[in-house]
């Protein structure tokens, strides 16, 4: 069971209503890590999935008591652990 919450899963796989803690980002560039950095996306920061669009883009997420919109493909860039509430 530890071994399943120790995995890690990119940001565009999690459902609505589940949370993770951003561990890392993988595959991006310094301007677009810069920019998530300055929307709040830190490490340690939990973010949970609101809602999405019908065609899947864009997804609103929940971190640090407001709620962003982020399109998918910058979404598989975001690893996070799963957290349980």
């Amino acid at each position: 069971m530890s071994e399943n919450k120790d995995r890690l899963y990119s940001l565009d796989k999690l459902s609505i209503g589940e949370s993770g803690e951003l561990v890392n980002y993988l595959g991006c560039d310094k301007a677009f890590r810069r920019r998530l950095l300055d929307m709040g996306l830190t490490k340690g920061v939990v973010i949970t999935i609101v809602k999405k669009s019908p065609l899947g883009n864009p997804v609103s997420v929940m971190l640090r008591g407001y709620e962003l919109c982020l399109r998918q493909e910058d979404m598989e860039h975001i690893k996070v652990r799963k957290v349980t509430k």
